[in-house]
């Protein structure tokens, strides 16, 4: 079974700076990490891949730092990874950043499966892979919390749609978005770490790809644009209180009755 697995760098944390002009994130510097949704997707194919045999591939879209996350797919036991980089992909909605992973998955060859994590932590749309799915004219399934059975043209999954289970059997080549509760990851392997070193990361740029009108990527491919985006503001306000337990009790009323919560 040949299986591809999206993956994305995300921010570690939630200190990150924002493009007052375009409302994109500003990655550079900040410490990330892969994102932890699509951990659960990898682990998924590698459980595939011990029980049905193939190969364990991974895509991911950023900046060439990205490359990191690469190998870390690869000490967990990936067998091969690209990364989709190129300055014409930034700004990219969730539309472009579909599209050109599509583009990518092209350039790299047939799947007979396809993974992605349910959402990412940075946007949270939950988006991307279904669409990934639509550009490639294939089936996709998301919410997939187990996989039931597998032959030799489909795959059996359990969805978890909130007020209940659903059972869909999907036919090959197809794309599953995973649940967080699908398997546990593994961490990585130091002894993998260190055989995958030198691995060669396949490097992607708009040449590479069968599309290359630069009007369908980045902010040029994006029909959504962000008005306005900006961090939380953080509210560390606080009132020290000193004395006895009646002392204490009023000063709670008091305030409890300021704040006109009685």
């Amino acid at each position: 079974m040949n299986i591809l697995v999206c993956i994305k760098q995300v921010p570690a944390n939630n200190k990150v700076q924002v493009d007052p002009v375009t409302g994109v994130l500003l990655r550079n510097g900040v410490e990330s990490k892969l994102n932890h949704y699509d951990l659960y997707a990898l682990e998924t194919a590698l459980k595939l891949k011990e029980s049905y045999g193939g190969t364990v591939s991974v895509i991911s879209m950023g900046p060439p730092q990205a490359q990191a996350i690469i190998k870390e797919a690869f000490a967990m036991g990936a067998d091969r990874g690209a990364l989709v980089s190129d300055r014409k992909f930034g700004g990219a909605d969730v539309l472009a950043t579909s599209y050109t992973l599509s583009q990518g998955i092209k350039s790299m060859g047939e799947f007979d499966l396809i993974l992605c994590g349910k959402q990412t932590t940075d946007g949270d749309t939950a988006q991307v892979g279904p669409e990934i799915s639509e550009w490639l004219n294939i089936p996709s399934v998301s919410n997939v919390k187990k996989i039931v059975a597998i032959d030799e043209i489909a795959v059996t999954v359990e969805m978890d749609m909130a007020e209940d289970i659903e059972i869909s059997k999907v036919k090959f080549p197809c794309l599953l978005a995973v649940e967080k509760d699908i398997f546990q990851p593994r961490l990585p392997s130091y002894i993998k770490k260190v055989a995958s070193k030198d691995r060669e990361i396949m490097m992607l740029s708009l040449n590479d790809m069968e599309d290359k009108d630069e009007k369908n990527y980045g902010l040029n491919g994006s029909p959504t644009q962000v008005q306005r985006i900006f961090p939380p503001e953080a509210n560390d306000h606080r009132e020290v209180w000193k004395g006895n337990n009646e002392d204490l009790t009023n000063s709670l009323y008091n305030k409890i009755k300021e704040l006109k919560f009685l």
